[in-house]
């Protein structure tokens, strides 16, 4: 059944005009009044509806019965990620949500090769909370994980909480995941760029507390790194 994130109070037996993203997409289903479908606004939950009447820009909708039930993990997990190419960072953003991320920090490290500021520093969160939207629409959770605001690296270890399980992917760690706590239930991962984080950032983020894992043997792309450690720490200490 088609689900659709709206950023609007749901309650039980009221009527709604479609925000215009998600009418424009129960347009595109050619979804037809009677149609069922599910709304979520991120409180939690999800709430049947009915599709009550299609315009050309306008889908007003019935809503039903709340669901409370949660998809969400047990684990608080932020991923920290310095910021990549354009479609490799909706990557991380797409499969992040997926995977049951609670937040995505993007930070700009010195081999950053792309670099926000001002508007287009907007412009660009406000993509990358639609990136993460549409994939909790697909895969079912009914909370999207936080995308917080860009800061540069330095300004992130000086602000990050103490608290949880702090981890510096590195391709020289000093740990395997073998070797991780055997519970954690909250996680923070630091994520380099192309071209990874220097000797020196490495270091601060040491002295910050952070313990370097490495995942194996062969260096990953910067994208693929977020999926793999996502996944780990849920097998290990979330949902899976």
């Amino acid at each position: 059944m088609p689900r659709f994130y709206v950023d609007l109070p749901l309650n039980t037996g009221s009527h709604l005009d479609l925000p215009e993203n998600a009418a424009r997409h129960v347009q595109v289903l050619r979804l037809q009044p009677g149609d069922p479908i599910t709304l979520f606004n991120g409180q939690g939950g999800e709430y049947a509806a009915t599709v009550r009447q299609m315009g050309k820009r306008q889908v007003a909708v019935d809503i039903g019965a709340h669901d409370p039930f949660e998809r969400e993990s047990p684990l608080q997990l932020t991923i920290v990620q310095a910021i990549s190419a354009a479609d490799r960072m909706d990557y991380t953003m797409q499969k992040s949500a997926e995977l049951g991320v609670s937040a995505i920090q993007p930070v700009i490290s010195e081999y950053c090769q792309q670099r926000y500021s001002g508007e287009r520093a907007e412009k660009r969160l406000e993509h990358w909370r639609g990136v993460a939207i549409s994939a909790c629409e697909q895969c079912g959770r009914t909370r999207v994980p936080q995308i917080l605001p860009i800061v540069t690296y330095a300004e992130y270890l000086a602000s990050q909480p103490a608290a949880g399980l702090k981890l510096l992917l590195s391709p020289t760690g000093a740990i395997r995941h073998e070797q991780l706590p055997a519970q954690a239930q909250q996680a923070t991962v630091l994520i380099g760029p192309e071209g990874g984080f220097s000797e020196r950032e490495e270091a601060l983020a040491i002295a910050a507390g952070f313990t370097p894992l490495i995942l194996g043997p062969r260096i990953f792309r910067t994208e693929t790194v977020a999926p793999v450690i996502a996944a780990l720490l849920q097998s290990r200490y979330g949902d899976w």
